[in-house]
Parts: structure tokens; sequence; C-alpha cells
């Protein structure tokens, strides 16, 4: 029989492994424990382990009750059937899977009205990025992903946003015309994505693309990169993984 070889031991494996260990410790535990205990147990580093112990807080698995960890609601979360999960919840791993790929701000956009919210953001790790805040209501003509959500309305819809919505400049390069935004809208169409360049941000040139779930259009990813950084292949590979993202979404 030929020998199975063991998996690398390279550091995404290992900080992988010793989340796991945390969370199996400290649910065995049946009592809060500090730091120092779970470090001591596990023969983690305590420079390592604030870090693994910040993450999982912050992403609920486990609670931090002033210098003591317990277990926390996300683990019950995982148990139950997926249609109890926010679309938060179910975009947030995309979205952040997407700006690792990138390493560019990436986020998922849901329409209120005549204005677009970031539910799930994720920034880049270069100093110099786009960031937004989740719960910020930005309009849909000055952003890519609202551009990709005004591309699905019916025409009577479409109507009825240029007869209402205050189209604001927000730079020089802001398209107020609503026969310029049309035609944009029709490119959005026929393509699949949609674009601003320094639209609401000077510096910033935006791509994005809208997500469905059952057919029902549920919003919009988009990718904000500086243009600094911007090029034809990074372009390129950023709309592939757009539309990667969004068939996945199509699937969850």
């Amino acid at each position: 029989m030929p020998e199975t070889s063991s998996p690398p031991a390279n550091s995404s494996v290992k900080s992988a492994t010793r989340t796991l260990d945390i969370i199996e410790y400290v649910v065995a535990a049946g009592r809060p424990l500090v730091a120092q205990e779970i470090s001591t147990a596990l023969s983690i580093p305590v420079s390592s382990l604030s870090y693994l112990l910040s993450t999982l807080v912050e992403r609920g698995y486990l609670q931090r009750e002033g210098r003591r960890y317990t277990a926390g609601p996300g683990l019950e979360r995982l148990q139950t059937r997926g249609s109890n999960f926010s679309l938060a919840e179910r975009v947030g791993p995309l979205v952040r899977t997407l700006r690792m790929q990138l390493n560019e701000t990436a986020s998922f956009w849901v329409r209120h009205g005549w204005e677009v919210e970031p539910i799930a953001t994720e920034s880049s790790a270069h100093a110099l990025r786009y960031a937004v805040d989740t719960g910020t209501r930005l309009p849909l003509h000055a952003l890519a992903s609202g551009k990709a959500l005004l591309a699905t309305l019916p025409p009577d819809q479409l109507d009825r946003y240029f007869a209402e919505a205050k189209l604001e400049k927000f730079t020089p390069s802001t398209i107020t015309s609503e026969a310029k935004l049309r035609k944009q809208l029709a490119d959005v169409r026929r393509t699949g994505f949609a674009y601003t360049d320094d639209e609401y941000s000077l510096g910033i040139n935006g791509i994005g693309r809208v997500a469905t779930m059952g057919g029902d259009v549920i919003g919009a990813l988009s990718v904000a990169i500086p243009k600094v950084r911007n090029n034809p292949a990074l372009e390129q590979r950023t709309r592939d993984l757009l539309a990667r993202t969004a068939s996945l979404l199509e699937t969850v």
C-alpha cells in the first residue's frame, strides 16, 4: 500500500487547526475561560491567540465577558436550516473571499427606493483604498452597484426613478444626464456589468454586477479599485470573479 503524506504544515493550515482547537476546547470546558488558560492548554502563543480569539468573537463563534470567553451564538446558527440565515450572513463569506482574491474593497449592496446600502463590505488591505460603512445609504446613479440595480428595473419603474430621483453631482465626472445614464444602463443590460469612473469618489473605479437567487434580484456585488492600481488585466479578473461570485449566490 502506498504511504499517504500529511498535509503541509504551512501557516494557513496551522491557523485553521488552532482555530478549531480553540472552539472545541472552549465548548468542552463548559465554563468561561481566560485567554491564558486557553494558551496554556493548547500551547498557542498569546500573541497568536489574541488575533484568533478576536476573530472568533467578531464572527460570533465565541463571546467575551470581561476577560473570559464562552461559546457564542454563531455555533448554534451553524446548525440551523439555511432559510434562517439573513442575506448579510449568506453573502458575507463570498464578499470576504472576493476581497481576498483581489485585495480590493468588495461589497454587497441592496436597494432601498432610489438609494443603495451595503450590507456586507470588506476593505482592501492596501494603504490606499476605498472604504464604506455598512448601513450607509448612497445614491444609485453614482455607484456601480446602483447602476447595476437600476438596469434591472422595468421601464415604468425606471421612468418613475428619473421623475423622482435627484441626480446629484458629486464630482465633475458624475453622470447626471438622463440620456447618458439610460445609455449606460442599456450597456449594463447587454454586458452584465456596471462601471463608474470618478463618479462618487475621485480616483476610484467601480465595477458592479447584479446578484440573484431563484431568478429574483437580491442586490448587487461591487469592487472599488483606486485608479493608480487599475489596469485591463485587473478589470478582467474582477469581472470574472464578480460573475463567479454572483453564480455562487444563485445556488445558495
